[in-house]
């Protein structure tokens, strides 16, 4: 693809990076087969290809306003072109880039720049989200059905082991699934603990960074991942041999903590080391003997729901389904793995009616062979998928933990 970037322009390190992602596109419309949005609204513009097409118009110096913002609005950031693309383009950084350049070259109306700054000063809060989470469970009998599906019930929470082993690693705790799921870090904590490593959590470390990035607030997520590198250093210093991350979302993010503060002369080094100590569960997991679990499972059957994060954002397709087969289960197939389920962040907010079509999509493919259960890796999934299933949707770590534990 050619460009026709001013050299002014180019001079913006995030931009001369979305000149080279762009002129690596051949428009070959690979991208399209596996795009969920254009599968459900036909329209090139809401593809990748024509994404692209939109992100080349723009910083070529091209008028743009609010059809340019709102193709670019719709896209999930599921990455899931990333996997199709035989050129290797790196459409999630573009649409980053893209997402961010639209908000200064054509400004929100005031009333979804107040949605969207409300979004960034609640949920990636713990305690803040923790009391608007408790006030919606007090009224959840009287709210209308759709707003009952998004407030997940309760969970009773199950002990973590205070055995002190030789191999720690750091866990993110998240933001939201300490008050939503607490039990995922939990089952993790006790799973870990049968092989011999402890778990250990930087108190100060919050919000991995990821909801500020998908809203265009990078400067915003840059501060997050700069607080988290200094909480997490000492620890890496003394030791900890990893950072896993039970919530697929937030593992992308971290992964990508390196390329995101590459410019940054004080935590680009620090930041390609959290980067390089981070692993997804199932990586640690996959390499690890189950013996311990091998018949955790009993023949149960479970509909693995593969989240964007884990098979598109990290590449690391058929790792958690490799796990439960080994440890007793028998997984349901499930059509169009490969597709989104709408969760996407707060993608079910701001998007609502095509959050909703997707989610009922993948629901239907999700329950067609009747499971007992239905897991994720991703606390998004997770919340999405639950609202409105026929079975109980859990995080995959805890079905390898014994029911009388919970």
């Amino acid at each position: 693809m050619q460009t026709n970037i001013s050299a002014t322009d180019l001079l913006n390190p995030d931009i001369a990076e979305a000149n080279d992602i762009l002129r690596s596109c051949v428009h070959c419309g690979f991208c399209t087969a596996t795009c969920p949005t254009y599968q459900i609204l036909g329209d090139e513009l809401d593809s990748p290809r024509g994404r692209i097409y939109l992100i080349k118009e723009m910083l070529d110096g091209n008028p743009v306003g609010n059809k340019t913002r709102m193709h670019l609005d719709r896209c999930l950031t599921c990455r899931s072109c990333e996997t199709t693309c035989p050129s290797g383009v790196q459409y999630g950084h573009l649409i980053d880039i893209g997402k961010q350049e639209i908000e200064k070259r054509a400004p929100r109306p005031l009333w979804q720049k107040m949605v969207r700054r409300a979004l960034v000063e609640i949920i990636p809060h713990t305690n803040r989200f923790a009391f608007l989470l408790a006030c919606g469970r007090i009224f959840r009998p009287i709210l209308p059905k759709f707003l009952q599906q998004k407030i997940p019930l309760k969970q009773v929470p199950i002990a973590r082991p205070q055995n002190k082993h030789e191999r720690t690693m750091l866990i993110l705790e998240g933001c939201v699934q300490p008050v939503t799921a607490p039990n995922t870090n939990a089952a993790t904590a006790q799973v870990l603990d049968k092989l011999g490593i402890s778990l250990i959590s930087a108190p100060e470390v919050g919000c991995c960074g990821a909801l500020h990035q998908h809203l265009a607030d990078t400067e915003g997520a840059k501060n997050l991942m700069r607080c988290n590198i200094d909480a997490w250093w000492p620890l890496i210093e003394q030791g900890a041999e990893a950072i896993v991350m039970t919530a697929s979302g937030c593992g992308v993010m971290v992964k990508e903590y390196g390329h995101a503060l590459k410019n940054d002369p004080h935590y680009a080094d620090k930041a390609a080391r959290i980067s390089a100590l981070t692993r997804d569960l199932s990586e640690i997991l996959h390499d690890a003997n189950l013996t311990a679990f091998a018949q955790a499972g009993q023949q149960q059957r479970v509909a693995y729901h593969s989240s964007c994060t884990i098979q598109h954002g990290q590449q690391l397709s058929g790792l958690v389904e490799n796990i439960l087969q080994r440890c007793g289960y028998i997984l349901a197939s499930v059509s169009d793995s490969h597709l989104c389920c709408g969760a996407a962040g707060t993608y079910t907010i701001l998007e609502p009616k095509l959050s909703q079509q997707l989610l009922h999509n993948k629901l239907d493919a999700l329950q067609h062979e009747q499971p007992q259960i239905i897991v994720s890796a991703n606390i998004g999934c997770q919340l999405h998928l639950e609202g409105a299933a026929k079975v109980p949707v859990k995080h995959w770590i805890e079905l390898l933990v014994p029911a009388s534990t919970h």
